[in-house]
């Protein structure tokens, strides 16, 4: 008899995809369909950078030991679930890259998690770009400022409009 196996991907959300965030309706539907399930509040166990960039996206960054422990939410997401989170955050067209990352939750056990970081390309630009001054967290009030992917204007090169924001301070 064959069995079936599930390799859940534990996901570490810090940004957007956190309840009450402009995108977590998309977590909501996949977990509707048994493919994602909220785990907890966590931080990360290193400080990372986070911060804000263009269309007041957040960005964590990977310079493990800049910037602060960051809070977040952990999730178990199916490989079905990881499709839908891959294309929001732009994996394919070089925005986030999906990287390990430990968390700690309140019973204090570190888990191995993986987290939507800041594509290399650009990751320590955007550091610098913010005076290298991090966030502990992505607060519901920066959440305002967030403009959605449809509110943006369509005929813009996104990860040019990074470059720009990077360089030139735009957006």
């Amino acid at each position: 008899m064959a069995t079936t196996k599930t390799d859940w991907h534990l996901i570490f959300s810090y940004g957007t995809l956190k309840r009450g965030f402009p995108n977590h309706h998309l977590i909501e539907t996949l977990i509707s369909t048994g493919d994602v399930i909220f785990i907890g509040e966590y931080t990360t166990v290193s400080i990372f950078p986070l911060v804000r960039g263009p269309y007041g996206i957040p960005y964590l960054i990977n310079i493990p030991g800049s910037g602060h422990r960051v809070k977040g939410e952990l999730y178990k997401v199916k490989p079905n679930g990881l499709g839908p989170l891959d294309d929001l955050e732009g994996i394919e067209i070089g925005h986030y890259e999906r990287l390990p990352v430990s968390v700690v939750g309140r019973d204090e056990v570190v888990v191995s998690a993986e987290a939507y970081f800041a594509h290399r390309s650009f990751g320590e630009g955007m550091w610098k770009r913010g005076g290298e001054m991090g966030l502990e967290e992505f607060s519901v009030e920066m959440a305002g400022k967030y403009e959605r992917k449809e509110d943006r204007p369509s005929n813009r090169d996104f990860i040019q409009d990074i470059r720009d924001f990077i360089h030139n301070g735009d957006n």
